[in-house]
């Protein structure tokens, strides 16, 4: 058991007070027994606390203006408006006294070196040596639609024009509140963990390379990518269950290589999801479901509340025509553009759910397979291209043509099997909590393999170096020109231009055979490193959960051969510290960013997952060394020590994204007036967009951090707007533009697509934003439409 946020309280809730309260009769007293014993089976909340445990979030939503996202290098992928927020989400487990572990789950392609250097920096300020580069971990869920430009590698900043300090600087600061959060709230309570199989939310892409694989390995399981997902769900002692974390493997490209939109992409989505069917059912914060207008002194959104007819549409209307556009108006600070739905109260809890990452390295959520997008015929299995090209080769999501639906789909069904796991967990989480961490310098490590007959041969890692296949992209997001995945020979006029940044050297090509190098990455260093050498290496335990947090994005069989090496050394030491029931996560894109590990076989093919594994054929094998050596030290309570660091190169870091100079309207027009207001006396339905668009600023001048660009409100008696949905609900979208990119002006179109669950209403549509004058002095302002009928 462990401390953390909340259980059920006995005796408190309507349909438990008659059954607690109630003596007179023989058949009470046995039903009030049977009832303790179901309540004891379906939580575990009598049992006594032997952890604590916190959970904390944060926003870390960047800039939505002017900025490349991360994930698929598109330089012309630039944010222009917000689907929604973005979130760190964190969990500590502390034994008390004892030891502890941190747990960060980003809304972000990938963790950061530099990002994880400055947050521990900031946690030894604060905290001492409680927090540390052993026990805390920070990954990504691997979104293609975040802003990018945090990573301190040349290559990953490339197509951001650099580092962009505002990326890098919310997003630290996210991930510190969330932690701190986290820790103020550690509390006693209990653990319980679950698995089972989610079937229709990923398939690998690269299944040429797959096959690869020897066949007596492959025959061991019956999908080629893994369908089981791992949850973990935490119940405080008082408050009963505050949240789940759970992995599973399916990659963040449901949005597409064009969207420019912020957006947490399919596990955002479900993180979404699964939040707001926790507060319906009445976890966490204390949540009041009721019929009718929500008052002010609620929170969360109307989607929250049953939806009842209205029987007075014309009064409805009548009430509706006699609120206009507002007009812009400035305001005096940030603070009522920050009052957001969702708020903290009474001192409860809110309900945190995190859906990690795993090995997703070859998995996709376009789940109908690939298609030319010229002819509509499938792809050519080997190269993933059409007629030779792979730019016109496409996989497509359940949603197909529409990609939020596609997200809106997976995302769905990832948060239907967490809420499935997370009813049923019966498994509490018992014994130590524990870490073992080190850097190993992947660049040059000896490996020692060991062949069936009991010899032994040492091989080498590489310096870093991307493949030809690495420009030819993947299905999720096709590359560009004549690249193509499955080429180990490259051609000579890109050979040339390689050549012209940086020839590798002899041995750099014997090393990485058969991958023909494009980019010597690793043997560059103008003007300062372009990938990564040393990197982390990190087990983190609670009882029988152990998490691998690894650097990259490890294919399914190349986690499949991690988990089970580090199995073979957990239950075959003979301590009786885990035994066959011991569940192994692999937690990817963790602490920094290394990209792709194939199996050695894998690798012989050089599709783009192989052509992404920087050190060469060998990487994995590596991977698994290392591994293992910290599950003996972690049995053995042996203490590693590294004499290597990673670099911080904060310093050294070159920006050419231009500032924001400032922001204008037409004369006589003010920040926040409506350009196109939603049509009059309208009234609009489930399922039904509504939208409105307003004369705005660009929203770098503010990233309302824990606020919102937009607003749906609902009219509370005659008079008082409520809001109902904002920057952080999936049905709420907020699009910027400018009429060119050196135009002073721009527009802020917010769209509502109108949710299944609305409650009936007048509504108007609200956009708040920052502008910025000549001089540099920021205004915030906010402007409404006019107001809208919803039946």
């Amino acid at each position: 058991m462990y401390l953390i946020g909340r259980s059920l309280p006995q005796c408190k809730r309507s349909h438990f007070r008659l059954l607690c309260c109630t003596t007179g009769s023989m058949a009470n007293m046995w039903f009030y027994l049977l009832l303790l014993v179901s309540i004891q089976n379906i939580g575990g909340t009598q049992s006594d606390s032997t952890y604590l445990i916190g959970l904390g979030s944060y926003d870390i939503t960047g800039p939505a203006a002017d900025v490349n996202m991360m994930g698929y290098a598109n330089a012309e992928q630039i944010a222009s408006g917000v689907h929604f927020r973005l979130k760190a989400r964190t969990f500590i487990v502390a034994e008390p006294g004892g030891n502890r572990v941190v747990f960060v789950n980003l809304d972000a392609c990938m963790a950061s070196q530099l990002v994880t250097i400055k947050v521990l920096e900031r946690l030894k300020s604060r905290y001492g040596d409680m927090y540390n580069d052993k026990n805390v971990a920070i990954s990504g869920i691997h979104t293609h639609a975040g802003p990018g430009g945090y990573l301190q590698y040349v290559v990953y900043i490339v197509t951001s024009l650099g580092f962009v300090r505002q990326s890098f600087d919310v997003i630290v600061d996210g991930i510190e509140k969330s932690i701190i959060e986290a820790h103020e709230n550690l509390r006693p309570g209990n653990i319980f963990v679950n698995n089972g199989e989610l079937l229709d939310a990923s398939i690998n892409r690269s299944p040429s390379a797959y096959l690869n694989n020897p066949a007596a390995e492959r025959s061991k399981f019956k999908y080629d990518v893994d369908k089981e997902m791992t949850l973990l769900k935490f119940v405080d002692d008082e408050w009963g269950p505050i949240g789940s974390f759970n992995w599973f493997a399916t990659h963040g490209t449901s949005m597409s290589r064009t969207n420019s939109l912020i957006s947490g992409d399919n596990k955002g989505a479900a993180a979404r999801f699964m939040e707001d069917w926790a507060e319906q059912m009445g976890y966490a914060k204390g949540s009041d479901i009721v019929t009718g207008v929500r008052h002010s002194s609620l929170h969360r959104r109307v989607s929250m509340i049953i939806p009842q007819p209205h029987e007075n549409f014309h009064k409805l209307r009548q009430l509706a025509s006699s609120f206009l556009a507002s007009g812009g108006r400035h305001l005096a600070s940030s603070e009522s553009v920050s009052q957001r739905v969702r708020n903290m109260h009474d001192g409860k809890p809110k309900f945190i759910s995190a859906f990690c990452q795993s090995n997703c390295g070859d998995v996709s959520p376009n789940v109908l397979g690939t298609f030319c997008i010229d002819t509509g015929l499938p792809c050519d299995f080997n190269h993933s291209t059409c007629n030779g090209k792979n730019e016109l080769c496409y996989g497509r999501g359940p949603g197909y043509p529409d990609e939020f639906e596609s997200t809106r789909i997976i995302g769905d069904r990832q948060f239907t099997k967490a809420v499935e796991l997370f009813n049923k967990a019966s498994e509490q989480v018992k014994g130590k909590v524990d870490y073992r961490q080190n850097y190993i310098d992947f660049s040059k490590l000896e490996v020692t393999l060991f062949s069936s007959d009991g010899g032994e041969e040492v091989v080498k890692t590489c310096p870093a170096a991307m493949g030809f296949a690495f420009a030819a992209g993947t299905t999720d997001g096709p590359g560009a020109f004549d690249f193509k995945q499955g080429d180990d020979k490259g051609n000579p006029f890109w050979k040339l231009v390689r050549n012209l940044l940086k020839t590798p050297s002899k041995e750099q090509v014997a090393c990485q055979q058969p991958k023909p190098i494009l980019l010597d990455t690793g043997e560059m260093d103008l003007p300062y490193e372009w990938a990564p050498a040393i990197l982390p290496v990190q087990i983190i335990r609670i009882g029988q959960v152990v998490i691998l947090c690894v650097p990259g994005e490890f294919s399914t069989m190349a986690g499949r051969r991690l988990r089970d090496a580090v199995r073979t050394v957990l239950t075959s030491d003979g301590n009786g510290e885990f035994d066959s029931n011991v569940h192994i996560v692999i937690a990817g894109l963790s602490n920094t960013y290394s990209q792709y590990v194939t199996t050695y076989d894998e690798y012989q093919i050089q599709r783009y997952e192989g052509a992404s594994t920087l050190y060469g054929p060998q990487t994995l094998s590596g991977y698994i060394q290392e591994f293992k050596k910290l599950a003996s030290a972690l049995l053995d309570g042996k203490i590693i020590e590294s004499d290597l660091q990673p670099p911080d190169l904060l310093d050294k870091q070159i920006s050419f994204l231009p500032p924001v100079v400032m922001d204008t309207t037409p004369y006589g027009v003010k920040f926040g007036d409506v350009s196109t207001d939603v049509p009059e006396n309208s009234t609009f339905g489930p399922g039904d967009m509504v939208s409105a668009t307003f004369w705005s600023a660009c929203p770098r001048n503010d990233l309302l951090t824990e606020g919102t660009f937009s607003l749906a409100e609902i009219l509370d008696g005659s008079s008082t707007w409520v809001p109902a949905y904002d920057d952080d609900d999936f049905s709420l979208r907020f699009k910027w533009s400018r009429p060119s990119r050196l135009s002073a002006h721009s527009h802020a179109t917010i769209e509502w697509r109108i949710p299944e669950t609305v409650a009936a209403g007048v509504y108007r549509l609200r956009h708040s934003g920052a502008s910025k004058s000549l001089f540099g002095k920021i205004r915030h302002f906010t402007g409404t439409s006019r107001a809208f009928v919803v039946l």
